[in-house]
């Protein structure tokens, strides 16, 4: 039976699938970001109302004031940073796990000055605002006020954090070293609390601001043991996911393939990275992070990596049957992401992963979805590429070559033309494209300049990098 339309009514055209994703993941983002700035204006408010203000009046007082509320922002932005790295579902769909590192690393920093700010502050308006007695001042506050140890700790294990956060430092570490003394940030927030409850009257002063700031503590206890420790643990054992064989694609670079036990569905998408954990003996403890480089099927998941570390290394040692703990999935690299019907994948080196993920598992018709694979001596699933071409209309462009100069994101073989000449001929409707971009950072800051230039707008482009 047909359906009965009034004459009267306006036909109302059907959402787009492929927007309503997006739509949520954008409305999240604004929600996270008014929830970040209402908690630093309330507690800028607190302090106002707590005569922070009228102590300004005063050189003793003024410096004792300034530093409870730089302390105050800096234990607020402290429990961000916990939150933005709690690997919280609803975040993670929304920003991606690539975007709220670099904002957890920008909180993080913005925390610790605020802290280092906080001490002197705090010890010089003791001082009497005299600097010569601030040494004496800082020693007496450290032994002889509750919890003031303990937080001498917590800022020597946050201090540590920090220093090895810098850019010139992290390259210097193995990724293994850094995860390992990053999780020291645990160790420093939790030291700080007896501080601030035993000593810190403005996170007493009133029922609301307690409720506040316990409920904050709480939320980002929870989110931590929930979604980092709990959440990985069950979906590992339910999923009992184990090595069913390993794959040399090439002289440095190593396929795996893996599977859940029978009877066992995995819903996660193309694109999506996990933190894997072999147990095949040292070093099981660290998660490695790997993007699957094969559409999943529900049962089976493929990781592709290039061997340059211990982690990466020592995938060519897995054996078929071997246990694998997983976390995840996370990333925007994935259908979540895209808006529009069609689609330009752009990866370089191994980055080109995920994107031969998406190649597969994304929905499309012949001459949708164009892929931009940059490679050095020889790129990475040709045949599976080629088959995609040819069973499914995929749109394959290689680019030969070193990187051919700064500021470009082109290989050699590809010739004197620019970078935006170059995207406009290969892809000349880009603007009307989702851009997937998979690479390290450098490179895929460079694509994103050229496809702006392109006309690509900023909610079409959707990049990850591979570096920490």
């Amino acid at each position: 039976m047909s359906a009965v339309t009034a004459p009267y009514a306006m036909p109302v055209p059907a959402a787009d699938p492929l927007d309503a994703r997006a739509r949520l993941d954008a409305g999240v983002r604004t929600g996270a970001l008014v929830a970040l700035w209402a908690g630093l204006l309330l507690v800028t408010y607190w302090w106002a109302t707590g005569g922070g203000i009228q102590d300004l009046a005063g050189w003793e007082t003024g410096l004792t004031s300034t530093g409870r509320l730089t302390g105050l922002l800096a234990a607020f932005l402290l429990l961000v940073q916990v939150l933005l790295m709690a690997r919280v579902p609803v975040l993670e769909a929304a920003f991606g796990q690539d975007r709220l590192a670099r904002l957890h690393r920008y909180v993080g920093f913005t925390s610790f000055n605020l802290m280092l700010a906080h001490v002197v502050l705090i010890t010089w308006g003791y001082a009497a605002g005299e600097l010569t007695r601030t040494p004496a001042t800082l020693w007496e506050l450290t032994v002889d006020y509750p919890g003031m140890l303990l937080a001498v700790a917590g800022t020597a294990a946050l201090v540590m954090v920090v220093v090895t956060s810098v850019k010139a430092a992290r390259k210097k570490l193995r990724y293994e070293s850094w995860h390992l003394l990053h999780l020291y940030a645990y160790l420093g927030v939790g030291l700080a609390l007896p501080h601030q409850l035993w000593t810190g009257q403005d996170f007493l002063a009133s029922t609301a601001r307690t409720v506040f700031w316990w409920g904050l503590w709480i939320a980002a206890l929870v989110a931590v043991l929930g979604w980092r420790v709990a959440l990985p643990l069950w979906r590992s054992a339910r999923y009992g996911v184990r090595v069913t064989s390993v794959v040399h694609e090439d002289a440095d670079v190593v396929s795996v393939y893996m599977s859940a036990r029978r009877g066992v569905r995995m819903p996660f998408e193309a694109g999506q990275f996990f933190g894997f954990r072999f147990l095949n003996g040292p070093g099981w403890t660290r998660a490695n992070p790997y993007s699957l480089s094969a559409a999943p099927d529900g049962r089976s998941l493929r990781i592709t990596a290039r061997v340059v570390g211990d982690g990466s290394a020592a995938l060519r040692k897995l054996r078929p049957g071997t246990r694998v703990l997983v976390e995840g999935p996370y990333g925007r690299l994935s259908p979540r992401a895209r808006s529009r019907r069609k689609v330009a994948l752009i990866g370089a080196g191994v980055g080109i992963t995920p994107l031969r993920a998406l190649a597969e598992g994304l929905d499309y018709a012949p001459g949708e979805v164009v892929v931009l694979h940059r490679f050095r001596d020889r790129p990475l699933f040709q045949h599976e590429f080629d088959q995609l071409a040819l069973e499914r209309g995929l749109d394959v462009v290689w680019l030969p070559g070193r990187r051919r100069a700064a500021g470009s994101w082109l290989g050699a073989g590809v010739g004197r033309v620019d970078d935006l000449t170059a995207l406009r001929y290969w892809v000349p409707d880009i603007a009307e494209r989702d851009v997937y971009v998979c690479g390290p950072e450098a490179w895929a800051e460079d694509v994103r300049r050229t496809a702006e230039s392109a006309g690509v707008p900023a909610e079409q482009f959707h990049a990850e990098s591979f570096g920490w």
